[in-house]
């Protein structure tokens, strides 16, 4: 097998992998049973877009798409920063014992 033929065959199987927890992804985002596990899969979600993205610039698409990859990537670590601190202020303020004077 020539490298060319073994980076396609591996590109093939991780896109086909990807997807699949993708679809896992979503099935969590959408069952969840609280909100923090579906930030954590919106989270996940967007890890795996970047994940395609970056594979298919690698299969040689547009270069350019890793831009989009990286801008992504820093948006969707901003997002989850915020959800995770609107959890926790929603929980402190549910619970009277967690809050700081």
């Amino acid at each position: 097998m020539t490298p060319d033929g073994f980076l396609a065959v591996a590109l093939d199987i991780s896109f086909v992998l990807l997807l699949l927890g993708l679809a896992g992804a979503f099935v969590r985002l959408v069952l969840g049973p609280d909100m923090a596990d579906r930030i954590v899969a919106l989270d996940l979600v967007a890890i795996m877009t970047v994940a395609l993205m970056a594979m298919w610039t690698i299969a040689g698409a547009a270069p350019v798409v890793i831009d989009v990859a990286i801008t992504l990537a820093l948006v969707a670590f901003l997002a989850t920063i915020a959800f995770a601190r609107y959890i926790e202020t929603r929980r402190r303020e549910s619970n009277p014992d967690l809050r700081e004077d």
